[in-house]
């Protein structure tokens, strides 16, 4: 039973939301990031980088989150922010030139996430966590919901297909081409009929935002220690989150650049593979896997196919059937020497979204010897792994929507 709860969003007014709301802070390159900064003042950026007032780039820490706090303040005294009066879900859509994604944000619990109804599925640093923790304390709000995914429901839909018959309250498109909507959902019966839909929900899957989850659920503990008048109800208890359908979601494969052949030479690094996988040149063909467990590697100018052989590896779970774990356990740990897949320096990671070119031209460039690609994993790999109480390895998915920041804010 996953339990949903309406809450009072601090919002920007309607004409100042499309200058307010971001992409995520990381998101923007070093010049972008400038500026947008330098001309436009209503930018949500300028309360997540608040150094910039003092033109102070590298400010951290406590500092710099109760900076953070004050440009929050700052926002809310000059109107460009205000509070809902009643709690309320609301009904978020992104349109690009190639999707749509149309969801609920609401506040999930964080005893569901304790308790196993909201399930992740890769693991989560201590260092960003405690980082991410302190952040909140200091600040007392997010502004970035987890992304949440739950299987489609049609009592759920129906309320949100009814509500897009009426005007938004929201409605902007952005430089990206992209069109943003916001509905907001106050009437008592509509909550109520959400409520108790998602209470049929036996399981909700973080999507993105692993870190936020965790760090907003080590705070609520703290904080309830703290609090001799905790009851349960608190805001504290629980986290802002952006609902949406499997149906919806989008799930791309990350590329692996490697930077040595860990002392072998090609040919020798091919004859390694050769016991593992039927391995076929294809040249300069651009080669992109067609089926699970079959691989695309570029290595010294020449696309192959790397098929594995059914005798050389054993499935022994839904872990080990994953591509992801395949590569890991087959090739980076034991031929290429790559052991902590997470923090080691000789591999690096990158989302494919470029159709596999990039296995190219990263590798022509000199930086890396050899890259890999693979299938992206779909929403029942996932769910199969997660749900037998495994994590994927690190850099297995890449998720989309990403959402943009200052939407809708919540406040501990």
């Amino acid at each position: 039973m996953a339990i949903v709860k309406p809450f009072k969003a601090v919002r920007a007014t309607r004409d100042k939301i499309a200058l307010v709301s971001s992409k995520s802070y990381e998101a923007y390159p070093a010049e972008q990031l400038d500026a947008k900064l330098a001309f436009n003042p209503f930018s949500f950026l300028h309360v997540v980088n608040p150094g910039y007032k003092y033109h102070q780039q590298e400010i951290s820490g406590d500092q710099r989150f109760k900076l953070v706090h004050n440009r929050y303040l700052e926002f809310k005294e000059d109107g460009y922010f205000t509070q809902d009066e009643i709690p309320a879900f609301y009904i978020y859509k992104k349109i690009t030139p190639t999707d749509s994604f149309c969801g609920i944000i609401s506040a999930t619990s964080v005893n569901d996430y304790h308790n196993d109804v909201i399930k992740k599925h890769e693991g989560t640093l201590r260092k960003r966590e405690l980082l991410f923790e302190d952040y909140l304390r200091n600040t007392g709000f997010n502004a970035e919901p987890v992304l949440l995914t739950y299987p489609d429901n049609d009592e759920i839909t129906s309320i949100i297909n009814k509500y897009q018959e009426n005007r938004a309250e929201y409605e902007f498109t952005t430089t990206d081409k992209e069109t943003h909507l916001l509905w907001i959902i106050s009437n008592k019966v509509d909550i109520e009929k959400i409520t108790s839909a998602f209470e049929k929900v036996d399981t909700l899957y973080i999507a993105d935002g692993h870190h936020r989850s965790t760090s907003s659920c080590m705070l609520a503990e703290h904080l309830a220690k703290e609090n001799p008048d905790h009851t349960g109800n608190e805001n504290y208890n629980f986290f802002m989150s952006y609902l949406l359908p499997e149906s919806q979601l989008n799930i791309y494969e990350f590329n692996r650049f490697i930077k040595d052949l860990n002392g072998l030479t090609v040919d020798g690094f091919l004859i390694e593979l050769d016991t593992i996988f039927k391995i076929e040149n294809k040249g300069l063909e651009l080669y992109k896997p067609k089926e699970k467990h079959n691989f695309s590697m570029y290595l010294n100018g020449d696309f192959y196919s790397l098929s594995l052989r059914k005798s050389a590896y054993e499935f022994t779970n839904e872990l080990s059937k994953l591509d992801a774990q395949i590569l890991y356990q087959t090739v980076l740990k034991p031929i290429l020497g790559i052991d902590d897949i997470r923090n080691d320096s000789k591999i690096i990671y990158s989302q494919n979204k470029s159709g596999g070119l990039e296995l190219k031209t990263k590798v022509d460039e000199g930086s890396f010897k050899v890259s890999f690609g693979m299938l992206p994993t779909n929403i029942d790999e996932l769910k199969g792994i997660v749900d037998i109480g495994l994590l994927m390895p690190p850099k297995t998915t890449y998720i989309e929507p990403k959402l943009r920041s200052a939407l809708t804010i919540y406040e501990f």
